[in-house]
């Protein structure tokens, strides 16, 4: 294309009230994410601020560098070959490092800048974005930038690169493998930058929203008395990607916001609860790295809050005396994040907020949907950063008690997502029970990517198991893998040994792939009667083989059975088998 016809322009969303003041060229420009935003902010006129007195509520202000601006960098530069080729994603990355911007939105940059003085978050709008059928949550990459530094030129070159670095990440191996195992074409995609004034406040040189959150009008994993359609929230200190990436999290019903927690004890309460955050490092102190996501990120123990100041609203103090916890900052114990006089006390109406917010974009949608946010406190004030609409099983499929617990059946379950029946998977990839060790879990996630590349390769799907929390950044509670590096898994088992019995996984992203994706995922909580048939397993004939996991190829392929209702399932040995 001619580089006159491009229509170069940063797309400004800061006063926009709805997605009906952008053009239907501007809408194909700003990408699924951005247009996610648009839709929201008109649909937030619904709620009514009578509801939620003493609280704002906003969308942050943000403008979008156009896909047409993305097209003219790759075809100027030219990127197009090292872009699509099998090379690391950190040559890519410096590639595109070495890239130039094209010219015309250079002083449309700068002249943000001059305006903005505050941190950015430099996010992704892909054009296969935010979509039910291939959702690409957590696929490509965000950056946090504090554009504090006096220099104009500085906060200039930070912000290039920042930009540079989203638009490297369309092309990552973890894209490339999720395009390969949805079969899109990563040819046509097309990426757009949202550049966003980010939600938080500095405290000396640490920047962080006092909370953060997911909230999704649908649960597939709720306790009683909750159903799935009271919905989920997860809540945590500091930036959002304590959540989005698996962390520990506070998980409630927001119909039921005050039932206690799933913890038998004090000590599993402090143990499973959060106590490090992520922040935006404000100081000039900083190690350089452009192709670092989190280079201007650090992680810090609760304690660094407490001395900002910020926990009012989140915790509750552990009496070591008493061994019980009370819910506030009374006392000098260690402080828990139980985010109990939030939900408690109901003195800010957050939690009423939450639930206006999924009815009113449920009803809108007609489909359930789930949100990102941040808020801070005094004066209070709640930020949507996000949102998708989600999947959910349509169809009855009616599963006995009688069938779990069959002679041909490898694995069930009840707690399960999905629905329907799958058949012809002859693969399973499993990390070996006799391996497994939370100190090498690093070690089994390349492994497991190299498992999925062979498969992804050949077009054969397969069945994953696993054991501890998918998706998590913590190696301490299971394997710290991301959704491309497996996604070629049309089924996954997570599993948990006597020792790992960390909860089901949390990862925001991790789960809206899987959802969307209609992924089979079988857990299976050690405190449940069905096990798997490992000695079945071990007997299959091995086709790869690493330190601490196994391929193994079937003679006959497998029948997989869920029924979404109720959260059952079943993987059958053979097909012979298969349930009328």
């Amino acid at each position: 294309m001619p580089e006159d016809l491009y229509p170069f322009k940063l797309i400004s969303m800061i006063r926009k009230p709805g997605p009906s003041d952008i053009s239907l060229d501007d809408r194909f420009e700003i990408g699924g994410k951005a247009l996610g935003l648009l839709n929201a902010r008109e649909m937030l006129h619904d709620i009514d601020p009578d509801e939620i007195p003493g609280i704002d509520l906003d969308i942050p202000d943000m403008v979008v560098i156009g896909t047409s601006v993305f097209d003219a960098f790759i075809e100027r530069n030219p990127l197009a070959e090292i872009a699509f080729s099998i090379v690391k994603d950190n040559r890519i990355a410096h590639a595109f490092q070495q890239a130039t911007i094209p010219f015309e939105v250079l002083g449309d940059l700068r002249n943000l800048l001059e305006k903005w003085n505050m941190p950015l978050a430099i996010r992704s709008s892909g054009l296969l974005e935010d979509s039910m059928q291939h959702p690409f949550a957590g696929v490509y990459l965000t950056k946090m930038i504090p554009n504090n530094a006096v220099s104009l030129e500085a906060r200039f070159q930070k912000l290039v690169e920042a930009i540079k670095f989203v638009w490297a990440s369309t092309y990552f191996r973890v894209a490339k493998d999720y395009c390969q195992a949805t079969n899109l074409d990563i040819h046509t995609e097309k990426m757009a930058v949202i550049i966003q004034k980010m939600v938080g406040k500095r405290h000396q040189n640490r920047y962080y929203p006092e909370l953060s959150g997911v909230a999704r009008s649908y649960n597939f994993y709720p306790v009683k008395p909750a159903r799935p359609e009271d919905g989920v929230v997860s809540l945590a200190l500091g930036l959002g990607k304590t959540v989005v990436d698996g962390g520990k999290t506070w998980t409630y019903s927001p119909k039921y916001p005050t039932i206690p927690p799933p913890f038998k004890t004090i000590q599993d309460t402090l143990h499973e609860t959060q106590n490090e955050f992520w922040l935006v490092n404000m100081s000039e102190d900083y190690e350089y790295d452009p192709i670092k996501e989190t280079e201007h990120m650090l992680q810090e123990n609760i304690r660094t809050a407490e001395k900002d100041q910020v926990l009012e609203h989140l915790v509750s103090t552990y009496d070591l005396e008493m061994d019980r916890s009370s819910m506030g900052l009374g006392g000098r114990g260690p402080r828990v994040l139980t985010f109990a006089p939030l939900l408690h006390l109901k003195t800010i109406p957050f939690n009423n907020l939450v639930n206006q917010i999924l009815q009113t974009f449920e009803a809108r949608l007609s489909y359930p949907v789930e949100i990102e946010f941040a808020m801070t406190f005094n004066p209070h004030h709640f930020s949507l950063l996000q949102v998708r609409p989600m999947k959910i099983p349509k169809d009855n499929l009616v599963m006995t008690e009688e069938e779990l617990t069959g002679a041909d059946t490898l694995i069930a379950s009840k707690h399960v997502l999905g629905n329907g029946i799958l058949e012809g998977i002859q693969d399973i990839v499993y990390v070996k029970p006799d391996c497994f060790d939370l100190k090498l879990t690093k070690q089994i996630t390349l492994e497991l990517e190299n498992h999925n590349k062979r498969l992804l390769e050949k077009n054969r799907p397969y069945v994953l198991i696993v054991f501890g929390r998918l998706g998590t950044l913590d190696p301490w509670l299971g394997i710290p893998i991301t959704w491309g590096q497996i996604c070629g898994a049309r089924v996954i088992v997570e599993a948990t040994q006597e020792n790992v019995k960390v909860e089901l996984s949390q990862g925001s992203h991790y789960f809206h792939n899987i959802i969307n994706l209609d992924v089979k995922y079988f857990s299976m909580p050690y405190s449940q009667p069905y096990r798997i048939q490992w000695d079945w397993l071990a007997s299959q004939p091995v086709e790869h083989e690493g330190m601490s996991t196994r391929h193994v190829k079937l003679d006959q392929s497998l029948t997989v059975k869920v029924d979404g209702k109720k959260g059952w399932g079943i993987i059958y040995r053979n097909e012979l088998k298969t349930p009328a």
